[in-house]
């Protein structure tokens, strides 16, 4: 590994990043320490805390770094859907990443940002990339004088996809005896959109 001479203070907050992702995709939010990752890359404590400030601000930038990988898969899914095959893709992407990716989906929850902090904007702006693109395809399927209700509708699509997606992976759906909970997820989106007038929504 290259000493702390060999590297820049970028090269070393991509390493600090690189690492502190893998440990949390590994060990999850609760196992998660700057103290790990400043032994896995052979530096002090402090220099990770001199590149960051706290643990809580390197936190927001690995779960910045998620919802990045987040929206280009779904993305990447979206591609080659039409119509109302493209809601569809929308909320099975969101289960499917949360089930591959699940400490780091977990994670963003988890963190409980202390008052006062505030996030910068270049992070929070990852996370409104992902409602952007939920926004859009749901715009792209209401008639024209409901798409002014877009935004505040994706947002609450998202929040009733999450609930599903949390309880299947936390394993209360299973408890309740609830199957194919992306399916019903799904159903309950279809249900919302066709009640606003979605063009592709039979």
């Amino acid at each position: 590994m290259a000493r702390r001479s060999d590297h820049g203070r970028d090269e070393l907050k991509a390493l600090i990043l690189d690492t502190g992702r893998q440990i949390m995709a590994e060990g999850g939010y609760a196992r998660f320490s700057a103290r790990e990752v400043a032994k896995r890359i052979g530096y002090s404590v402090g220099t990770v805390m001199h590149v960051f400030g706290n643990v809580d601000r390197l936190v927001m930038e690995i779960n910045a770094r998620t919802f990045r990988l987040w929206t280009e898969w779904l993305e990447h899914r979206l591609d080659g859907a039409k119509g109302r095959e493209r809601i569809l893709v929308l909320v099975q992407g969101y289960f499917d990443f949360a089930q591959i990716h699940r400490n780091l989906w977990a994670a963003i929850d988890e963190l409980r940002v202390p008052e006062g902090m505030l996030m910068e904007t270049a992070l929070a702006s990852e996370r409104v990339h992902l409602t952007d693109v939920i926004t859009r395809e749901v715009a792209a399927v209401l008639p024209g004088n409901g798409r002014a209700d877009a935004s505040a509708l994706a947002s609450s699509m998202i929040a009733a996809v999450h609930g599903h997606c949390a309880f299947q992976l936390g394993g209360t759906f299973t408890l309740m005896g609830v199957e194919k909970p992306a399916e019903l997820a799904a159903a309950r989106i279809m249900e919302t959109l066709s009640a606003r007038g979605a063009l592709t929504v039979s």
